[in-house]
């Protein structure tokens, strides 16, 4: 007996495979039908005896393609018709546009083969690529799926690869990118002034100035890097004055995995991350005797490391030789990375001596995922390319809403049904040139998912550029999310949770319902509301921003508040360092009540014990200090622990640091090493949280904790909290799909706007 079935398939459908992979199921079993892209996904109608068909459903799923991700099938009867073969039909667009973009693909095994291959017709072409691998996110302009929308429109087919395209049993059948050296995209040389260098072989040429210790701008798949060699000291302190990044680590890329594990310690877990499909910057611990500039990661233990994700990151490796480039973001610090040639030229005048530039036009910029190994875990740090526009699945369908995240590490969300859509890493909304990239992805992913936002989500900062743009726009309604509250729902988002939990959230900034600044927090929360449970107690913030650049100032504040003007007349490093004119100026400041905000933040403390300990009192980046705190004391093995000031309140809570700071400057006056009183911090914040934390559980009957927040991408802290709390019986859940500093903040806030 015949039967046909339609069968409707939402989710990662197009442009991975999926309709040959189809046509290959049903021919296999001699079915007969149709499928065809539509703007929801992909139909598909097939035809023939009740048991093949029902054995072509089971298997649908189970052998699908790698880099599809099937979300939803709904299957129903349908009449049978006179069809005599399986047919590939073209895309249909309908009225409801909703199909998901698979995010840009490195390179597959199958095209490197072809590119070394010298019987290949692509033999060294630059853009090789298949159904299996390269660009997707960054090259599309709408959906459905197809050429026609996306920057390949400028590239005609050649016969050649027409016949591959148009052929179901070719691995490049609708491959939307498929070129080849006489069709696609070609490579050229520029000089530092945009203008083309004549040469046959732009690749060799950038490599031999690359030799010499030049900067070359690479244009890639997100956007443009700045290379250099990371072996040659003097190329990359070039790099940096150029590019006024003075300490923050540069990411390097090495030819294989062979080379990484000369670099970096490497296990199973991190050789798995290195190579899998989405590429990452993976952050490792760096070999004692790696051989790469020591400028590549000052005052760092742990190294960045990726491995080539494009044709021509291979073909740059194998043209000169290279053990490890520098290949970081095509940008002056904080600046959104460059995309297009002539933007690439002009912004990087002055950094890049060399461009080689490609004529496929980037269409959205994003920047390279960076992850790490904890917990158990990989853990996203940055999610973007690879990663992205991937949703997080939710439990729970949502209305239509537009989260615009906070200020500094911004994403932004959008939601329909039960699938939420985190932007690429947009960046700190510090200029001009970032807050256009922000509304730049904010439209472009409405656009490519359709979706029309009904609510916007925003932080509860009156300052930030996201507020402001949020409360500007109309016809909509407007949802202010306490910054701390949507850290908590974020965790809970990702890991379907519903209900009440506590939320232990440590960072640097949080705008608090009380005016004053959070960020050393356990909330009580769902996704309605919360109540704050506890929190660290609140010290001056003595400048405002500039104690978060000058640590020094809130050692000082920190000090100050632990044994008045006492501390000045104690004999450690930290005081005899201190310029007693701005030192006295800062505490009256912090007297007075001027220009010192107070402050509950866990970031500020790590600042505080790195700068009291000698590590530094100024900061080049974001988390510098605390980072460099992290990596001195994972240098130590000692099991003591720093009190803290515990106590309930009527408010709740408080976490004091008055005796934490007396034991620090007793082991100073001792000369206790650095790494091991930075150790017994590490080891004391972790048992003060969870033991105020097992007051909480026990008053409140919640027995599910949530982590967020940037400290949480300390490992110290989250593996030893992890292990505490599950030690005293708690349900731990942790951050790993999107990272648990603010690039998630847009996240939960989207799920606190849609219960408010």
């Amino acid at each position: 007996m015949q039967i046909r079935k339609e069968i409707l398939v939402s989710g990662i459908v197009q442009g991975v495979g999926f309709r040959p992979y189809i046509h290959r199921l049903a021919t296999d079993r001699s079915l007969v039908g149709t499928i065809c892209n539509t703007s929801s996904g992909v139909t598909i109608e097939v035809q023939g005896p009740i048991q093949l068909v029902e054995d072509f459903l089971e298997r649908l799923p189970a052998d699908a393609p790698l880099l599809s991700r099937i979300l939803d099938v709904s299957v129903r009867e349908i009449p049978c018709n006179g069809d005599r073969e399986f047919q590939i039909l073209a895309s249909s667009v309908g009225d409801s546009v909703f199909t998901l973009i698979s995010p840009d693909v490195a390179v597959c095994g199958d095209c490197l083969r072809e590119l070394f291959d010298p019987r290949d017709r692509r033999h060294l072409y630059p853009f090789i690529n298949c159904t299996n691998c390269g660009p997707r996110f960054t090259i599309v302009r709408g959906i459905p799926y197809d050429r026609s929308r996306t920057s390949m429109a400028a590239f005609p087919l050649c016969d050649a690869c027409r016949r591959e395209y148009d052929d179901p049993r070719d691995r490049r059948f609708h491959a939307q990118p498929n070129a080849c050296w006489k069709c696609g995209p070609q490579l050229v040389l520029w000089d530092a002034r945009g203008r083309p260098i004549e040469t046959s072989d732009p690749i060799q040429e950038a490599a031999q100035r690359l030799r010499l210790g030049k900067v070359v701008a690479v244009k890639g798949l997100g956007g443009f890097h700045l290379a250099v060699d990371a072996t040659n000291p003097a190329a990359v302190e070039l790099l940096r004055h150029r590019k006024h990044r003075v300490e923050k680590p540069f990411a390097v890329m090495v030819p294989d995995i062979e080379t990484a594990e000369k670099l970096c310690e490497i296990d199973e877990a991190a050789r798995a991350a290195l190579t899998c499909l989405q590429r990452p910057i993976v952050l490792l611990p760096r070999s004692k005797d790696a051989k790469v500039a020591a400028a590549v990661a000052p005052g760092q233990h742990d190294l960045g490391i990726f491995l080539p994700y494009t044709p021509l990151h291979h073909l740059l490796f194998k043209a000169g030789e290279f053990s490890a480039l520098v290949m970081t973001s095509g940008n002056l610090s904080e600046e959104p990375i460059a995309i297009d040639n002539r933007e690439a030229a002009a912004r990087l005048a002055g950094v890049a001596d060399y461009f080689l530039v490609h004529n496929r036009d980037i269409l959205l910029r994003c920047d390279d995922s960076v992850v790490r190994l904890a917990a158990g875990r990989l853990r996203q740090v940055r999610r973007s390319r690879g990663y992205v526009p991937a949703p997080v699945q939710l439990r729970e369908e949502t209305p239509p809403i537009l989260a615009v995240g906070g200020e500094l590490k911004n994403t932004i969300c959008l939601t329909r049904g039960k699938l939420a859509f985190l932007s690429q890493h947009i960046g700190d909304l510090e200029n001009l040139e970032s807050y256009d990239f922000f509304r730049e992805a904010a439209e472009h992913l409405s656009k490519i998912l359709d979706i029309s936002p009904k609510i916007i989500a925003h932080d509860l900062h009156p300052g930030y550029f996201s507020t402001t743009w949020a409360l500007a726009q109309t016809g909509v309604r407007r949802v202010g999310v306490q910054h701390h509250h949507a850290h908590v729902a974020s965790c809970m988002a990702e890991n379907g949770i519903e209900g009440k939990v506590a939320g232990i959230v440590l960072d640097g900034t949080g705008y608090g319902t009380d005016g004053h600044i959070w960020g050393g927090e356990i909330l009580v929360a769902d996704y309605a509301g919360f109540e704050r449970a506890c929190h660290f107690s609140y010290v001056p913030m003595p400048g405002g921003a500039a104690a978060i650049h000058e640590p020094w100032r809130m050692a000082v504040s920190h000090l100050a508040q632990a044994s008045g003007r006492e501390f000045l007349e104690w004999d450690i490093p930290f005081v005899r360092g201190l310029d007693r004119a701005k030192t006295e100026v800062i505490l009256q400041m912090i007297d007075r009540r001027i220009n010192s905000p107070l402050t509950s933040s866990c970031g500020r403390l790590f600042d505080s014990v790195a700068a009291v300990i000698g590590i530094r009192g100024k900061v080049n980046y974001e988390g510098q200090s605390a980072i460099e705190l992290e990596m001195l004391a994972r240098s130590s093995s000692d099991a003591g622990a720093y009190p803290f000031d515990c106590r309930r309140g009527n408010a709740g809570w408080q976490i004091g640091t008055r005796s934490l700071f007396s034991a620090i400057v007793e082991d100073l006056a001792r000369n206790v090493a650095p790494e091991t009183i930075g150790r017994r911090f590490h080891n004391g914040l972790v048992e003060s949280l969870s033991d105020v934390m097992c007051q909480i559980g026990r008053g409140s009957a919640i027995h599910r904790v949530c982590l967020s927040g940037g400290v949480f991408q300390n490992v110290l802290v989250l593996e030893g909290l992890v292990r505490r709390l599950q030690a005293n019986g708690f349900e731990v859940f942790a951050h790993a799909e999107v990272p648990a500093g603010d690039g998630g903040l847009s996240l939960g806030q989207a799920l606190v706007a849609a219960h408010a």
